[in-house]
């Protein structure tokens, strides 16, 4: 069994009406359970949107330092993920692509070792 992060980048989700996303929450939210129910979800969950509440640790400078924000600024950022623990690649495709569908906007699947 292996573990992969399946997530999007906040920018990757789009404009949308908030029917629309009431429409998708519930079947997202089905993905999930389906994930529960066949033993592979490890985790899932959206991250807070506000990156000014962000905390950063930094020690580059050889003594730990904390500040609130992004590291770098960047134009994109991580929306949310979902870590599931399947037999392959082709497995964390078919889950990946579910996530896709049900939330109707792109997600990376990638392999954590």
């Amino acid at each position: 069994m292996a573990q992969y992060i399946i997530y999007f980048n906040q920018q990757w989700v789009g404009e949308h009406t908030p029917e629309w996303f009431a429409e998708r929450g519930p079947l997202a939210e089905a993905v999930v359970k389906d994930m529960q129910d066949a033993g592979v979800l490890v985790f899932a969950a959206g991250v807070d949107e506000d990156v000014d509440a962000a905390l950063t640790a930094d020690d580059t400078g050889g003594a730990l330092e904390f500040s609130t924000g992004l590291y770098a600024p960047d134009e994109q950022y991580i929306g949310g993920l979902t870590i599931v623990e399947v037999a392959d690649d082709e497995d964390a495709r078919r889950w990946g692509g579910r996530i896709a569908e049900a939330c109707g906007w792109p997600q990376q699947i990638r392999r954590v070792y």
